[in-house]
């Protein structure tokens, strides 16, 4: 049964109601369904008015994230039908039923969610981060599926390699340890909210205090928002052993990455690299933003979306 999401999409007072339109809440309206036996929780964010050029965009948030993310993004593109579930195992979702979280378990959700909602191949999937590793590879082991792929903050090489192997290797061991420890310690280590502002304020790059203010209360709201500690491993495990390049030239339709100049996580000169093996690729570089483009600089990843569907029309 549908029902309208009445919660303010800000996760509260502590968030300042600037960073929304008005006609957000509007256009909102949250359910959820069965698929393969989990209840899944999406959002859906109607067009304010339909046009020819409207389409339906279905998105992909990232590792310990939920639907929240996107949501400035989802706001900037007013004409377009979008559709946000939170993912098995995060924000209001629940876990997969006797499965692993891996990349490929997250495909066949992707493809049982468009089936429960009777998604054809003129959907246009989204993934941001880790989302973006889940889409590209649902992409290639489903082709004409969905058209066309927007991959923001796209993974576009090994986490375990190169110069920030050595954190990611540490990051594992995080994980691995806070789910091995009893529960209540493990999960204190988890949601300590010490850990989670570091994290926010080594990805952030925005000099504005007011935008800073809001990026670290998202994550303070909505980083901790995950089923347990296995089904979190798991999907970490999946986020750092996947990324785009591993079937770039199977993604045999146009692609558009939206990158952030500074990002330290998803890399420029690995977007480029990416981009050369793409059999239709697009880049869009946003200057002086790192892996928050979907939080620091939404309105030039929207025009960007916006751009390259006029471009490639239904």
């Amino acid at each position: 049964m549908e029902k309208v999401d009445t919660a303010h999409p800000m996760g509260g007072a502590q968030a300042p109601v600037e960073f929304f339109s008005k006609s957000l809440a509007a256009r909102t309206a949250a359910s959820d369904v069965d698929v393969d036996g989990s209840t899944v929780a999406y959002w859906t964010y109607q067009p304010v008015k339909a046009t020819d050029t409207t389409r339906t965009i279905l998105v992909i948030h990232g590792f310990r994230g939920d639907h929240h993310g996107l949501l400035r993004v989802a706001d900037l593109l007013p004409e377009m039908r979008i559709i946000m579930p939170d993912l098995p195992a995060f924000g209001s979702s629940e876990p997969f039923v006797d499965d692993e979280h891996s990349v490929e378990r997250y495909g066949r959700f992707i493809e049982g969610f468009m089936a429960a909602l009777d998604l054809g191949p003129q959907t246009v999937l989204l993934g941001h981060s880790f989302g973006s590793i889940v889409a590209s590879h649902f992409v290639a082991s489903h082709p004409g599926a969905v058209t066309p792929l927007v991959l923001i903050n796209p993974i576009a090489a090994p986490a375990l390699e190169g110069p920030k192997g050595v954190m990611t290797k540490l990051a594992v061991f995080y994980y691995q340890i806070s789910a091995k420890l009893p529960r209540i310690l493990g999960l204190a280590i988890l949601r300590n909210r010490a850990i989670v502002r570091i994290m926010s304020i080594t990805m952030a790059k925005t000099k504005d205090k007011q935008l800073r203010r809001f990026i670290h209360g998202q994550h303070d709201a909505y980083f901790s928002a995950f089923a347990d500690r296995n089904s979190l491993l798991e999907s970490f495990k999946a986020s750092v052993s996947g990324n785009v390049a591993d079937v770039a030239e199977q993604l045999n339709l146009p692609v558009l990455l939206v990158a952030g100049e500074k990002d330290e996580i998803a890399t420029l000169p690995s977007q480029h690299k990416l981009l050369e093996r793409l059999p239709d690729g697009t880049l869009e570089v946003i200057p002086g933003v790192g892996h928050l483009i979907h939080y620091e600089t939404p309105e030039p990843a929207a025009a960007s979306i916006r751009t390259f569907l006029e471009e490639h029309p239904a």
